[in-house]
């Protein structure tokens, strides 16, 4: 069995969960989730907690056991707690502004790059070198924070880009002179 997917998952008050065929809802104080989870994995709520189990002891079926009880994871804590990623913006001149509900990087490129969130992320701009992605879809947050790195990720030299607040950029050395 799976280590991780034999694990129950415990619904905080306030959390309510449904399951209709392989579409899991789960809705919370912060907002609502749906997602469609794999028919070879069955999902059943027991009083305040969620039991993820497989049919078979296929390969397939093991590989999905453990992935399913995380999203369900993620999902609850999505809509009790929320993620964010915090980024930052290393060089002379780097800088992120609010504009509306999207932000405006000022990376280093001859014009300013305008990024606009998906519905249900938040950016936010504590910094004018800090960039905050917040919103209840890990996945979607992940892939926002990302977005935004890929417009200027950080090179070895210098250490100049965006990186994730946790990242070490590992630095190389320069040219040697005669």
């Amino acid at each position: 069995m799976s280590r991780i997917g034999r694990k129950p998952i415990q619904l905080p008050k306030g959390v309510e969960f449904l399951q209709k065929d392989n579409v899991v809802t789960v809705k919370g104080p912060l907002g609502q989730l749906q997602k469609a989870m794999p028919e070879a994995i069955n999902i059943a709520l027991e009083g305040d907690t969620v039991v993820v189990t497989r049919n078979s002891d296929e390969k397939t079926d093991r590989a999905l056991h453990g992935l399913t009880r995380t999203l369900i994871a993620n999902m609850v804590e999505g809509v009790t707690k929320g993620f964010s990623k915090t980024l930052e913006l290393v060089g002379v001149g780097y800088r992120a502004t609010k504009q509306g509900d999207g932000i405006v990087l000022n990376v280093g490129y001859s014009q300013p790059v305008n990024i606009k969130p998906p519905q249900g992320i938040e950016l936010e701009v504590p910094a004018p070198n800090r960039i905050v992605v917040k919103g209840i879809d890990k996945e979607a947050v992940g892939s926002v924070a990302a977005n935004i790195r890929a417009v200027r990720e950080p090179e070895p030299y210098k250490g100049k880009g965006i990186k994730y607040e946790t990242e070490r950029v590992r630095r190389k050395v320069g040219k040697t002179g005669k």
